[in-house]
């Protein structure tokens, strides 16, 4: 690269023979990565496409090449977001399959049935607003805004760590262009962020069947709108040997319990999001892991590139608060999901195969999905509820002992949901709710201490 940079003609420094050249300028730093995306480089942008966890596809690769070209000419900040839209939107709509009339019907025929069968379940009052049909596409675009509120923290941790490691590994001679270089960088690097993650949400648009299947609300909006995917509700019940109005059925029970209990206790939402943000407060990127790729990167084989960026091996292990907060979010996770189980049975108790179709639901989460499984490693947050069955026991036992009313009302208010040591034992947890007294609050007993304290402390009259 310092050779390169010889050819000016201008006094910018001497050179090692004495012979003048310009100092490298950031239009040096632009000609060279324009050079590298026109293929007039070691490395092929299409191996960098793949280095990137991209498909091998001609139209991918071009896609890519014009997305870094503009990044060479933007100097805004930020990731750019749109763009892991479009990849999304497209990605999914390659895929899709129009429903036809008669299974539109079908659908909306079995969400206005499970409404119904739902009142008899919960006392939690019915949405406000219509449940949506959606395409896999329509489904990557409305649930866009929450992935990328859940990426963005990673994304920057990238950019700021690729300009770190630009900045101190530079060689001297080129310290003159590093001033706007980083920022060419965090552009660039963005560019490939915002396309990973345009791909994660394009391959789980294939695979979800509802708004809530990812057990987080990533419907945003005042209602919390349920929603259907409608190819993909069929292609679930494919792998059955169960007829597929129950399937449909089942399912539409499901979505509408998921976002009843998200509508019904309005600060649901904010407490699991806070928690995804506690998590994410603490990302980090091994910049130590980066530099090593940087030395002994093969260019013709960047398959050790691929490995790191799809793996998440650029993301150290966990910190103890994030390793809490994590915990505190699979609770609250397995809570959601344990109540909406619990009350999907009960709602759905007229149907033959509701208990087949029921564990093959449990047995699809537990396990998760390709797409899933790339999301986790691209952002490090896994999305699963490790304790769901011991969570709807403990669902299923309190129902029993205090009834739908008694379960519900639980909801009205994080400091009186039950927490792990609920899910450990939860006849202590009937105990207490049956037992008729409330249960004293840690304000309540350290007002009792202090009473206490005070008439042990005070003189007996003669």
């Amino acid at each position: 690269m310092a050779d390169d940079s010889r050819n000016g003609s201008g006094g910018g420094g001497d050179g090692p023979d004495g012979e003048s050249w310009d100092e490298p300028s950031e239009d040096d730093f632009r000609e060279m990565l324009r050079d590298f995306l026109a293929g007039n480089s070691e490395l092929d942008p299409a191996k960098l496409a793949s280095a990137a966890g991209l498909p091998d596809d001609p139209e991918m690769v071009q896609r890519l090449i014009g997305q870094l070209q503009q990044a060479l000419q933007n100097s805004g900040e930020g990731i750019n977001w749109g763009l892991a839209l479009e990849q999304a939107r497209g990605l999914a709509a390659r895929s899709a399959v129009p429903s036809t009339p008669a299974e539109r019907s079908s659908l909306e025929q079995a969400l206005h049935i499970a409404a119904l069968w739902l009142d008899e379940a919960t006392s939690i009052a019915e949405l406000t607003v219509e449940p949506a049909l959606l395409t896999r596409a329509g489904w990557a675009e409305a649930t866009m805004p929450v992935w990328t509120q859940l990426a963005e923290p990673v994304a920057t941790s990238i950019a700021d760590a690729l300009t770190t490691v630009l900045e101190d590994q530079a060689p001297e001679e080129l310290s003159g262009m590093m001033g706007n270089a980083g920022q060419l960088m965090r552009n660039i690097g963005g560019t490939l962020f915002a396309m990973q993650l345009g791909q994660v949400v394009g391959q789980l648009a294939d695979e979800v069947v509802s708004g809530g299947d990812v057990g987080i609300p990533l419907l945003d909006g005042e209602h919390r709108q349920a929603a259907l995917v409608a190819q993909n509700v069929d292609a679930f019940g494919a792998g059955l040997d169960i007829p597929i109005d129950e399937v449909r059925l089942y399912l539409a029970v499901r979505e509408l319990a998921h976002a009843r209990l998200f509508r019904h206790a309005k600060w649901l939402r904010l407490h699991l999001m806070t928690q995804v943000t506690d998590f994410a407060r603490g990302i980090r990127i091994d910049t130590e892991r980066i530099e090593e790729l940087a030395a002994s990167l093969d260019p013709s084989n960047p398959e050790e590139l691929r490995q790191a960026m799809t793996s998440g091996a650029l993301i150290p292990p966990k910190s103890d608060e994030q390793l809490a907060a994590l915990g505190r979010l699979e609770t609250m996770l397995a809570l959601v999901e344990g109540w909406v189980d619990t009350v999907t049975a009960d709602a759905t108790k007229r149907l033959p195969k509701s208990d087949a179709i029921a564990e093959s639901v449990r047995r699809r989460r537990a396990a998760g999905g390709p797409a899933e499984s790339a999301f986790s490693t691209l952002v490090g947050l896994e999305l699963r509820p490790r304790r769901l069955r011991e969570a709807a026991a403990m669902w299923r036992a309190v129902t029993d002992a205090v009834g739908a009313d008694g379960r519900d009302a639980l909801w009205a208010h994080p400091d009186i949901l039950p927490g792990d040591s609920d899910i450990d034992d939860p006849a202590a947890l009937v105990a207490r709710l049956t037992s008729g007294e409330p249960e004293a609050d840690d304000v309540d007993r350290a007002l009792q201490e202090l009473l206490d304290d005070d008439s042990g402390d005070r003189p007996k009259e003669d």
